[in-house]
């Protein structure tokens, strides 16, 4: 299956499979942990039982995907050690600690409450299960803190020295820590999670107003999610802004690849909005370009120079053709999520948002694209990064643990059949649980249903002079 290929190449293969699996779990349990901390919060202030509704029915397709989030964490991390053993050695008296905090703090802090936010209202009380869940959600942001500054180290490395024996020690770990780019990739990663469980929400809601317009948790849910969708995507797309920026300044040949930039531009380089990349050539076939206007984004001056991948090493060169696609497809999927939400915004200005069956059926062909623009946005970091691990200084191919190409094509194979039958079974179970319409007592055997605060709900009771509220 994988005959002709290099142990090098399936180890990366493999790591890129992993990680893609993992990456979408936490893409959505970081969002959906302060979606759930949001909706207990309103649930408290309000006493309406609506939003404790929606947090009885979200917090079960939380726990499920944050499970298959460890599950495939753990399995990812141990490839530092079988395939990337000589990059562990050399990087880990750097990024070793930083794990360690993550799993320390983040995740403890996450595993300690998740059981009170899932089980404990009726026995902590509203207060306490209050804080529980946004223990969890601080707990998602923090770990998400600790793996990007991880991974940023790697893509601008900075506060670190050189031992005896070749390995990267840390000499200041503030620099370590708040290197270059980590304000700009954890706030755009935090961000897109956000949007991911938005659009998920957005289309789960869209899905059960197609069926009936009426039912008011899923006309919450989905009028929330339009809110997120307005409010957050020009953010998200300032903050890829900063970020192209940051990344210009430090790691030039990606932006090179990004913007399909082979040559050199003096005078102003320009947009290019589709091509084909031509390795072979150095050149963008058949370009639709919009001139000057990259030089615009990138400098803010229509004609300030910008440099092009003849200025790099051909062996310093990352993939081209992959960055440039990847990266218009995480770029064209951000503006289509600025679309859905104008789109939404009228719709509420016209008071059709819930009766509008085209803005629900596109709400629900967007759900998943939140993860493909994830997925889409780490392979242009993470691929543009190429051929360095870490960047600049320690190459992908010296990183490699020495291991055959028959024993990583045999592991690999494994990876994909279990990972397969075992998420793909999980994700079908998360479907099935977001098929079902939110309502009292369909979703309600964490808890007893939800608990009712006095003067909240009237409940019908009969009684000698027929039908009654309850006191």
């Amino acid at each position: 299956m994988f005959d002709g290929f290099s142990a090098e190449i399936l180890a990366r293969v493999q790591f890129a499979f992993t990680v893609s699996f993992h990456i979408i779990f936490p893409a959505f349990s970081i969002g959906l942990a302060s979606f759930l901390a949001v909706l207990n919060a309103l649930w408290l202030w309000t006493k309406d039982e609506t939003y404790q509704i929606l947090f009885n029915y979200w917090k079960k397709i939380f726990a499920v995907a944050f499970g298959m989030g460890v599950v495939s964490g753990i399995v990812m991390s141990y490839q530092f050690g079988t395939n990337w053993s000589v990059f562990s050695d050399k990087a880990g008296p750097v990024i070793g600690p930083l794990m360690a905090y993550e799993v320390l703090s983040a995740f403890f802090l996450e595993a300690g409450f998740l059981g009170i936010m899932l089980f404990g209202l009726k026995r902590v009380g509203p207060g306490l299960h209050m804080f529980a869940t946004g223990m969890v959600a601080f707990g998602t942001l923090l770990s998400a803190t600790w793996i990007l500054s991880v991974n940023s180290w790697m893509q601008t490395p900075a506060g670190f020295g050189i031992n005896e024996v070749g390995q990267y020690i840390p000499l200041d770990w503030w620099k370590i820590v708040f290197n270059p780019s980590f304000p700009y990739r954890l706030l755009h990663m935090v961000l897109a999670a956000y949007l991911t469980t938005a659009l998920v929400v957005g289309a789960v809601g869209a899905w059960h107003l197609l069926k009936d317009n009426r039912g008011p948790a899923s006309r919450r849910m989905f009028s929330m999610a339009m809110w997120m969708l307005i409010f957050v995507t020009p953010l998200q797309i300032a903050a890829g802004d900063f970020h192209g920026i940051n990344t210009l300044e430090h790691q030039p040949a990606k932006v090179m690849a990004m913007e399909g930039h082979y040559d050199s531009h003096p005078d102003g380089a320009p947009l290019i909005l589709f091509g084909i990349p031509n390795p072979a050539e150095k050149r963008i076939d058949y370009a639709i370009e919009i001139p000057k206007l990259s030089s615009l984004i990138l400098k803010h001056d229509l004609n300030a120079p910008l440099d092009g991948l003849d200025t790099i090493p051909d062996e310093d060169e990352p993939p081209v053709a992959i960055v440039f696609f990847s990266f218009r497809v995480m770029v064209g999927l951000g503006f289509a999520m600025l679309g859905l939400g104008l789109w939404g915004a009228i719709a509420r200005w016209r008071g059709k948002l819930h009766t509008s069956p085209m803005l629900h059926r596109a709400a629900i062909v967007m759900g998943p694209m939140g993860f493909v623009a994830v997925l889409a946005g780490w392979v242009t970091t993470e691929v543009g990064r190429q051929p360095f691990t870490i960047y600049g200084l320690l190459r992908t191919s010296d990183s490699l643990a020495p291991v055959s190409a028959p024993a990583v094509a045999a592991s690999l194979t494994a990876f994909i059949i279990v990972y397969f039958f075992v998420f793909g079974a999980g994700v079908y179970y998360i479907l099935r649980l977001m098929k079902k319409r939110p309502q009292v007592g369909s979703v309600g055997e964490m808890d007893d249903g939800p608990i009712r605060s006095a003067g909240t709900t009237q409940i019908a009771q009969k009684g000698p002079k027929g039908l009654k509220p309850a006191e």
